[in-house]
């Protein structure tokens, strides 16, 4: 057998595989679905990654509302914490009481 009657052989068999008629339209179909469809690939991993951020922001705030839910029952019901947190919040002070603000570095 001579080199290039094996690479005859082997162009053959690529040539087949490549111009088969379902091996063409499943590329087709491929390349369709990633880049020209409504609802292509390329869209919905930008879609599910935007999900994603939403999902965790969504969680975040969550839970600065329990938070603030949690601060505002305590406003509402300890009055030691509300003059505290007046004090600190909005420099509120009582008739004769001097206010020393100190700044950490």
């Amino acid at each position: 057998m001579r080199f290039p009657s094996v690479f005859n052989k082997i162009f053959n068999a690529i040539k087949s595989v490549v111009l088969n008629k379902y091996i063409i339209v499943l590329v087709a179909f491929g390349v369709y679905i990633t880049f020209f469809d409504q609802h292509n690939l390329i869209n919905r991993w930008q879609s599910n990654r935007k999900i994603k951020e939403l999902n965790e922001e969504y969680k975040y705030y969550q839970g600065e509302i329990e938070k603030n839910k949690s601060e505002l029952h305590r406003l509402q019901h300890d009055d030691q914490y509300l003059e505290k947190y007046a004090r600190e919040k909005y420099l509120i002070r009582n008739k004769g009481e001097e206010i020393f603000i100190i700044k950490e570095e």
